[in-house]
């Protein structure tokens, strides 16, 4: 995993002030207050999602994905998501902003 410094909106800042500590200072944490093993992690995402309502499949990395896109459809710059997103090259970002990229230059043919 590599540490990204990023820009938090305030409404989410609101809502992390809110967190209060556990003996670790872990954010997310199992009940008894050690980190998640990645597998760990996975699985109470499922099961956080399926009790969300979200639909099947859903995994942090769809999460990951997603916003890559949708921040790619906002007009941001692939290093503009990449420094969000944590991508390490635009090569590997551009397998989840390409469509996006694609829809854009098509539209542009017209204007």
């Amino acid at each position: 995993m590599r540490k990204v410094d990023t820009y938090i909106h305030p409404a989410l800042q609101r809502e992390v002030n809110k967190w209060k500590p556990n003996r670790a200072g872990i954010f997310l944490a199992m009940a008894s207050g050690q980190p998640f093993s990645v597998n760990g992690f996975y699985n109470n995402f499922a099961d956080w999602c399926r009790e969300a309502g979200l639909p099947k499949g859903c995994s942090p990395h769809g999460l990951r994905k997603a916003a890559a896109r949708l921040l790619a459809e906002a007009g941001c710059t692939a290093h503009q998501i990449a420094a969000i997103t944590g991508h390490k090259t635009l090569a590997e970002l551009e397998r989840y902003t390409r469509a996006v990229e694609q829809k854009r230059l098509a539209k542009a043919s017209y204007d």
